[in-house]
């Protein structure tokens, strides 16, 4: 080969080499900075501080107030105490809720001594053992969907056949952690695929903030308490409604995500103090001026919204006195 052509060549390979490093370096600046403007930087605002902390371990049963909890992906939990773990259900496993025995809410469950022990006006306390393997599981209902509970024993049904005073009977169960977990996507379809609940309505935690309380308060002729409304965060020290907005909060190590607006039904008329349903306040208030926007009504219908459901992102302690981050990128 002669000098021109060996020229002729090396300028090719070079000129080869040089598009390969080029387009490379091209490929690797297209990722940086689809990276940077892709996954753009967390922006943390301060929003409000937890007021309060709940645990409902019976559902519809009298709230347990905690200084402190673990936020778990099925909710709060304080020692043996879980939300909405323990439900009273009739004969042939149908729930039964506040809806249609307003004394449930009356109805104190707690746990000592791997004991669960119950407690309600005019009743003698009663205690039996929290784990029961000898007692039958039993098939139950919780609104449509199918979910499992361990049978508390005849005691504790008696204890509600004579608190409640109805010709019925009454049974107690027990969600424990073998047992197959209802999925919130089955009722409602904007929670995530994944999300599991025991005995909850719909959403693990439901999260509400002090200054919506005292406007709906201001707007009734007696004051309302937030346990009517049965959270398990409180918020203090923001605007009523800021909780609306808040997509996703980080509070301590704690991180939450909105999934949709809580919609209030005829439970909320029950007094938490007396157990007395009147059917009419404060929803019906509610309704004059917290409906949802006519694009949301295939979720809410005609029910008006209260309060915030959020799944658990990540788990962890949550204390009274936390600072709460508004995170938005």
């Amino acid at each position: 080969m002669d000098l021109k052509a060996l020229a002729v060549s090396a300028l090719a390979q070079n000129k080869k080499a040089a598009l390969l490093i080029g387009g490379a370096g091209i490929a690797a600046l297209g990722l940086g900075l689809g990276y940077k403007y892709l996954r753009k930087p967390e922006k943390v605002v301060r929003v409000g501080v937890v007021s309060q902390l709940f645990i409902h371990p019976l559902k519809s049963g009298k709230a347990v107030s905690v200084a402190l909890a673990e936020c778990q992906n099925m909710g709060l939990k304080f020692g043996e105490l879980q939300d909405r773990h323990w439900l009273v259900v009739t004969e042939d496993g149908r729930m039964v809720t506040g809806r249609q025995e307003p004394r449930l809410v009356l109805v104190s469950l707690t746990c000592e001594g791997g004991q669960v022990c119950l407690n309600g006006p005019n009743m003698e306390e009663l205690r039996f053992p929290i784990k029961q393997p000898d007692k039958p599981v039993i098939d139950c209902r919780v609104f449509s969907t199918d979910i499992q509970g361990r049978d508390c024993g005849d005691e504790a049904s008696h204890w509600l056949n004579h608190y409640l005073g109805a010709e019925k009977t009454f049974r107690l169960v027990h969600f424990e952690p073998q047992m197959k977990a209802r999925r919130p996507v089955e009722k409602v379809p904007l929670f995530p695929q994944y999300e599991q609940v025991a005995y909850s309505d719909i959403g693990p935690v439901m999260l509400l903030s002090e200054a919506s309380v005292k406007d709906l308060s201001s707007k009734l002729e007696k004051d309302v308490t937030v346990d009517r409304f049965r959270p398990n965060i409180v918020i203090g020290d923001c605007e009523a409604f800021d909780e609306d907005s808040w997509e996703e909060i980080q509070i301590g190590s704690v991180r939450l995500q909105r999934v949709m607006s809580c919609d209030r039904c005829i439970f909320i008329t029950v007094d938490p103090e007396t157990g007395i349903i009147n059917r009419k306040e404060p929803l019906e208030t509610l309704k004059s001026y917290r409906l949802c926007n006519p694009s949301e009504k295939h979720i809410y219908k005609s029910s008006p919204l209260f309060g915030q459901l959020h799944t658990v992102k990540k788990t962890g302690i949550l204390q009274v006195g936390d600072v709460v981050y508004k995170i938005s990128r």
